[in-house]
């Protein structure tokens, strides 16, 4: 397997140095060998061993790690636009909830898919996403909230990453409503859920488990039950917190060594400061912060404060988040939440892969997947300046360029 290489570009390798959050090498190159980077730096210290390598020319175009969309529900049936209007009208998502709609309809419209319609509407929201740099996605099941249908979400996510140059990694949120059949037995059904778990795992489905813990999700005795059965099938957990209210999910996520604490627009000190002491990532989703219309900004300063990493996500869901762009979400976390471009960018990379328990990824270094984004721009800060735009020039996924 020969050596490629890629000259004539700027990049910035996501490793904070000294005065630059960045990492930037001007005029740089970058040796690739089938699917891991050899060496990254100046372009005249280019090492003898690959001068002679096949070169690629940039033309002078910016590099990033390949981008990370880390919580995504990408695979689901029907359509939510109703529920748009209904907010327009003054309902709350709490309000649609109670009245049978939000998740709850979406689980209707995809039990009654099949895995073929379901991969077809899945792949045209992946594909919205590729044309932005991203390669490697996360995407939760959680529109089931039964074994059969929880298993044809899962199967169809992985299914993805056969037919496009992407890593899929999947997440078992069978923890993410209470189901018809379940009404008022909330214990009954996270009984269900303890069970569907093993058969998942079994089959090679699942990467994490998540839960919603929320006032109209489940509670903390509830979520802890569903972390207890993936602690003792040895998976990570992730959760759903602190979105409209503080439910102190955040702390007990933390206790179980959570990667990531998703939304935590009601984050208190006590759930920053555990989330810190557990290593665990704030993922931030402003998508949902905006098409819900929350007012409660997330602690962005709470965390920096404790040094709790930061990453950014679309969120993509039907009923809060239906958006395919990560780039407008970094866009987002700079102007609703305050985040500095730098933070966006780290924030879609390299926190993102630690959102995901992936070490191999979201910086560019010696060892790490040739996971590669160009961009048409005049400095990383374009990426979260100019907002719709799509400068993404190519993708090199793996070592291979991307179609």
């Amino acid at each position: 397997m020969s050596a490629q290489v890629l000259v004539d570009c700027r990049v910035a390798t996501l490793i904070p140095q000294p005065d630059d959050p960045l990492g930037i090498v001007r005029d740089a190159a970058l040796v690739w060998e089938g699917e891991q980077l050899r060496w990254i730096g100046p372009r005249r210290d280019l090492p003898e061993l690959w001068k002679q390598a096949p070169q690629h020319e940039a033309q002078g175009a910016w590099v990033t790690p390949g981008l990370i969309d880390c919580h995504t529900h990408l695979v689901w049936g029907g359509s939510r636009a109703e529920e748009f209007r209904m907010r327009l009208h003054g309902a709350s998502y709490e309000d649609i909830a109670r009245m049978g709609g939000g998740i709850v309809s979406t689980v209707k419209a995809t039990r009654a898919a099949n895995a073929t319609d379901l991969q077809t509407a899945a792949l045209k929201r992946l594909d919205a996403l590729l044309a932005e740099g991203v390669t490697t996605v996360e995407i939760k099941s959680g529109y089931g909230l039964d074994a059969p249908t929880e298993a044809k979400c899962l199967r169809v996510a992985r299914q993805l990453a056969q037919v496009r140059a992407v890593s899929v990694r999947t997440t078992f949120l069978g923890a993410h409503a209470l189901p018809p059949e379940f009404a008022q037995q909330a214990d009954a059904y996270i009984d269900a859920v303890v069970a569907m778990l093993p058969a998942l795992h079994a089959e090679g489905l699942v990467d994490a488990v998540d839960a919603f813990c929320e006032r109209i999700g489940f509670s903390l005795a509830q979520t802890e039950r569903v972390f207890a059965a993936a602690k003792a099938l040895g998976l990570p957990v992730k959760l759903h917190a602190e979105q409209l209210s503080d439910s102190q999910g955040a702390a007990l996520a933390a206790r179980y060594g959570a990667l990531s604490c998703d939304h935590l627009e009601w984050l208190s000190e006590d759930g920053a400061r555990a989330m810190a002491h557990a290593g665990s990532v704030a993922v931030l989703l402003p998508g949902a912060f905006y098409f819900i219309r929350e007012t409660h900004v997330p602690p962005v300063e709470l965390l920096r404060a404790h040094g709790v990493p930061m990453a950014l996500s679309t969120d993509c869901n039907p009923g809060s988040s239906p958006c395919t762009s990560l780039l407008m979400m970094m866009s987002m976390g700079c102007t609703l939440f305050r985040l500095t471009p730098e933070e966006a960018l780290a924030g879609v990379t390299r926190h993102a892969a630690q959102a995901l328990g992936l070490s191999d990824r979201g910086v560019l270094q010696v060892g790490a997947r040739a996971d590669l984004a160009l961009w048409d721009i005049d400095h990383p800060t374009d990426l979260c300046y100019a907002f719709g735009q799509r400068p993404c020039r190519g993708t090199l996924y793996g070592g291979a360029w991307r179609a």
